[in-house]
């Protein structure tokens, strides 16, 4: 009972200082929207889009049959060296799945440097930068769309940001980048949120990937998350090695399930770059 008592009583400190700074430096949007970033200058003006946007049709996003991912929580690039790490996590990288990003200079640059398509998710701004998931492709989605959920302690935005692109076999690969909402007693506003999004996604019955932070540190967040994704059909990748960010209780707060692909080989690597290890994936297509 002391531990809980300490534990609740840690919460509640990091909630009120949460909710001090935010009533002094987070601006947060009124709908969802989505920050469509530039690929060929830094200074650029970011354009801003609501709920989802329609894009023209691009070049597929696999290489000859094979798509590599990244999938990593970033922590708004606070700790030294993410730029370093990302530049050699990110080489010959299809799509890279980041949340908690900070559009600062630095990763507009890079953005520009890989000549990546990129859409952020705007969750909120600190200081007038903004902050959320971030999608980055070789190749431009053909259609995404912005959600957010609100932290019903916190009052910030969790951001997810829903993409479709070509693939060469003739599908289309519908991908889901999450950072899920984290503070909360029970699992009715953590339900409430994957729940939204696989709606969103349930008559769509073609190969998908759904990834990111799920802050699935109890047994019953992984419960209700796994219930969801099974709905969907869709299967976990394993790591070799897993190194990925744990709980005190011993789960994982980071994913990737697929469907309609094979996975060929996975991995999550220790990394000083953030307080998440990242997680790569290689997957293959299927004929058809």
């Amino acid at each position: 009972m002391k531990k809980k008592t300490i534990v609740l009583s840690g919460i509640a400190f990091v909630v009120t200082a949460a909710l001090v700074a935010k009533a002094i430096i987070f601006t947060v949007p009124k709908s969802p929207e989505f920050i469509e970033l530039s690929q060929t200058q830094v200074s650029a003006q970011p354009t801003y889009q609501s709920g989802c946007e329609m894009f023209p049709a691009s070049a597929p996003l696999d290489r000859n049959g094979e798509l590599s991912v990244l999938v990593w929580n970033i922590y708004k690039q606070q700790n030294e060296g993410w730029e370093k790490a990302l530049i050699e996590l990110s080489n010959k990288t299809d799509l890279v799945l980041l949340q908690e990003a900070s559009l600062t200079p630095e990763l507009k640059e890079f953005v520009v440097n890989k000549s990546y398509s990129a859409e952020l998710v705007r969750a909120f701004d600190v200081f007038d930068t903004s902050a959320g998931v971030l999608s980055l492709a070789k190749e431009q989605a053909l259609r995404v769309c912005a959600h957010t959920a609100v932290e019903p302690w916190l009052r910030l935005p969790k951001s997810a940001l829903l993409s479709e692109y070509p693939l060469s076999n003739g599908q289309e690969l519908m991908v889901i980048n999450i950072h899920a909402i984290n503070f909360t007693i029970g699992t009715e506003d953590y339900q409430q949120q994957i729940a939204s999004l696989s709606k969103e996604v349930s008559r769509d019955s073609g190969p998908m990937i759904i990834a990111g932070d799920f802050n699935t540190w109890s047994e019953a967040r992984l419960a209700t998350l796994r219930k969801q994704v099974e709905e969907l059909d869709m299967k976990e990748v394993i790591f070799s090695p897993d190194e990925r960010m744990r709980f005190m209780t011993g789960l994982a707060l980071d994913h990737i399930f697929y469907r309609g692909l094979d996975i060929k080989e996975a991995r999550s690597i220790k990394s000083h770059a953030s307080d998440h290890n990242p997680l790569q994936a290689i997957f293959s297509l299927k004929k058809q």
